[in-house]
């Protein structure tokens, strides 16, 4: 096979161009890895109290609206305030997170319990004590998701 590299400062997000007659085994398992490189160095712009802060995904516990306002929760429960849409984050971000709700995305490393709770809802409650709800909408899914019954 033929590979061609450029370099060039140019380019401000890396991307791969295939040309092939079919899919094989070693191209699919090159394309994963191609990908999953671009997830692993996903760094978010976060601000707090002023101040700008580059969040690993693996630190986040969880993302969530709170009125007008996209926030994130670290382990450590400092809040962030992000600056992209809920939507374009859970695009961003890779298997670790699950949407939980209209308007949360958690972390499944970081759940600590979850529990039935009134009107069918569930209350997860994650490892730094923060708490939020999977709606009904959402619980099917989030179940699936976590290979529960």
């Amino acid at each position: 096979m033929r590979v061609e590299c450029k370099i060039s400062t140019e380019y401000k997000e890396p991307y791969a161009v295939l040309h092939i007659s079919k899919m094989t085994g070693a191209i699919a398992e090159i394309i994963s890895m191609l990908e999953k490189e671009n997830t692993d160095s996903l760094t978010l712009t976060a601000t707090k109290e002023k101040k700008t802060f580059f969040i690993r995904p693996e630190e986040i516990s969880l993302i969530r609206t709170e009125g007008r306002e996209i926030v994130c929760y670290d382990k450590l429960k400092n809040r962030y305030l992000l600056d992209r849409p809920l939507y374009e984050l859970e695009k961003l971000l890779n298997d670790d997170f699950v949407r939980i709700s209209k308007s949360a995305i958690v972390n499944i490393s970081q759940i600590h319990h979850v529990e039935a709770s009134f009107n069918g809802t569930m209350e997860l409650v994650m490892k730094n004590g923060i708490t939020d709800y999977i709606s009904r909408s959402f619980r099917k899914s989030f179940k699936e998701r976590l290979g529960l019954k």
